[in-house]
């Protein structure tokens, strides 16, 4: 017991500090003032919390005032970017190179401004243009514009004296009455409008257009076309052919060809299972058949351990069968949905003990068939052999039915996916540009332009160029008489003046008077007749292929309402007290008197 407690102590002893160490700390520990300073410079570095609140009043209207102030700062920041001869704007990026934009909501998205109350007015339009872009993937800039032309007719109204409340319930009724309106203008898109709808939105360039056009004709229009950044300087488009996903596989001793380092097999035969490989001998019923048929083998499992994967790998390295394995893509209950998709392409049986398939059990029967399956480092794609199209078919309206029932758009998305890769394929767009600043500005406009085609393919097209909501301007005076007292009826009013502000500043940024644009446009009762801000031309939009996407006017028109109801309806203003700056003292960097505290 003594020497345990010696060997303790001397222990104790050898980890001690030496004695000059040891006195630095007594005396930092000991000095007087060492823990009243430190205190004092943490009080410094932390600042008082303030949790007042300032109430801004619209006695005078000047809340009211802030609060549109906001809004046009906002707005006129945006506008610049609206039409074909719209410009870009210049966001200055903490870290790494600033960005050149054409995007209204990018735009929208970093606005911040110094005044709290005018901050408030440039957010709730902002809201305009995130839901449009959320909805419809366009028309962002329209909606914000929209939103205040609606906020700028609206406040000299109000501050006039009449009633917000009956005012944003006429605002209501138009809105939903144009809308029903809208429909009845709208037709629906034609592949060969596909083109001009997608270069419309991406600034009248029509290799854009032709290129997203080309995707929806190889993969469908519901297919799925996704955007990569490239790695040349030029744009280009292929399309995945059969399913694709992002597993590659397990052990590069099974390629085939050593130059691409690929494994890849045609006419090949795709084994299944639902969980982990642990034993070799479970599979050799099926590995046997393989080699009398002489048939290469595929086989997708959840997980394969080391012992039957080695007996995979030296049977492949000596030629006796023709085999290659990977993990099941996905995770959780999307890893067994994606083993079904692919039975369902290839015919194969998911062996599954919860249906009463053993591993050790199954033969030759529970195999699918592939007509190319070609395997590398990170993905693996599979061509059906085009026998099972009956059951693709049911399988892709089960999961369109799965689609229906979605709430998240997360959810919706990767549904789609999965339709995609059963139906035959997805098209990848490869953007490319010589600078990263150009690349940036580029994708933006290439996803604006693939969102307006989706849109334009969802509920039809109408005239483009500001021109079908002029058009719905005219129609106003009709639902007016619908409604039931005067000042609804001005509510209608502020609706009909607004509709034309996105007109008059495509033409503004084209160079021209927009209000002689418009009174040109509607001297004419062509419908499809309009302003061509490109070419400075009035003529028939449609055959110009001037195009907006039925879809995005309805959503500019909803959104830009509902936030300018919002504003109307608005009579006080709280935001917090900004705090001032606390002048602390600067520290000295070599004080150590705060050691300790």
């Amino acid at each position: 017991m003594a020497s345990a407690f010696s060997a303790t102590s001397s222990l104790g002893s050898s980890l001690a500090p030496p004695s000059n160490r040891l006195s630095s700390l007594v005396s930092v520990s000991t000095n007087p003032f060492g823990k009243s300073q430190a205190f004092a410079q943490r009080k410094a570095r932390f600042p008082k919390i303030y949790a007042a609140k300032q109430l801004h009043f619209n006695k005078d209207g000047t809340a009211i005032k802030k609060l549109q102030a906001g809004v046009n700062k906002l707005a006129d920041l945006v506008g610049v970017t609206l039409g074909p001869k719209g410009r870009n704007v210049v966001l200055e990026s903490k870290y790494g190179s600033p960005r050149i934009v054409n995007d209204g909501v990018t735009v929208a998205r970093e606005v911040e401004l110094e005044d709290p109350v005018e901050n408030i007015g440039a957010k709730l339009v902002r809201q305009a243009a995130s839901k449009t872009n959320d909805l419809a993937g366009d028309g962002t800039t329209t909606s914000v514009v929209l939103a205040q032309g609606l906020i700028a007719e609206g406040v000299k109204v109000v501050a006039a004296g009449a009633n917000p409340v009956l005012i944003t319930r006429g605002i209501e009724k138009t809105t939903k009455a144009l809308v029903a309106e809208l429909k009845k203008m709208s037709k629906e898109v034609e592949d060969s409008e596909l083109a001009d709808v997608a270069a419309v939105s991406a600034g009248n360039n029509y290799e854009v257009g032709n290129m997203i056009a080309e995707a929806m004709a190889k993969v469908g229009r519901k297919g799925v076309v996704t955007l990569e950044e490239g790695k040349s300087a030029e744009n280009s488009l292929y399309v995945v052919e059969g399913m694709q996903f992002d597993r590659g596989y397990i052990s590069p001793y099974f390629v085939t060809d050593s130059e691409k380092m690929c494994a890849e097999y045609e006419n090949c035969k795709l084994f299944l299972v639902d969980k982990t490989i642990t034993n070799a001998r479970d599979i050799i019923s099926i590995l046997e058949d393989a080699i009398k048929g002489g048939y290469p083998l595929l086989i997708i499992a959840e997980d394969i351990e080391q012992e039957p994967l080695a007996t995979l790998v030296v049977n492949k390295l000596r030629g006796t069968i023709k085999i290659a394995a990977l993990k099941a893509p996905g995770f959780g209950e999307r890893k067994s949905q994606y083993l079904d998709d692919i039975a369902a392409l290839t015919g194969a049986t998911v062996i599954r003990e919860e249906v009463g398939l053993q591993l050790e059990k199954v033969g030759p029967e529970v195999l699918g068939n592939a007509g190319k399956v070609v395997l590398t480092k990170d993905t693996t794609t599979i061509v059906g052999d085009g026998s099972t199209e009956e059951v693709v078919k049911k399988r892709v309206e089960q999961i369109k039915n799965l689609i229906e029932a979605a709430e998240q758009d997360y959810e919706k998305e990767k549904l789609n996916e999965r339709i995609a890769k059963l139906s035959g394929g997805v098209a990848v767009i490869q953007v490319g540009a010589q600078t990263e600043t150009e690349l940036k500005e580029k994708k933006l406009r290439v996803d604006d332009a693939l969102n307006a085609t989706k849109a334009a393919v969802e509920e039809g097209i109408v005239v483009g160029g500001g021109c079908t909501l002029l058009r719905l301007a005219a129609k106003v005076d009709a639902i007016k008489a619908t409604l039931a007292n005067d000042e609804e009826k001005v509510g209608a009013e502020i609706v009909k003046k607004a509709l034309s502000y996105p007109l008059k500043l495509i033409a503004k940024n084209a160079g021209v008077n927009g209000s002689v644009v418009s009174e040109k446009v509607l001297s004419s009762d062509n419908p499809k007749h309009g302003y061509n801000a490109a070419t400075g031309k009035y003529e028939d939009l449609m055959s110009a292929g001037i195009i907006d996407p039925t879809k995005v006017v309805r959503c500019c028109l909803e959104h830009a309402s509902s936030v300018a109801k919002t504003f109307l309806m608005s009579d006080c203003v709280v935001v917090e007290i900004k705090e001032p700056e606390s002048a602390a003292p600067a520290g000295n960097p070599m004080d150590n008197s705060g050691y300790g505290f």
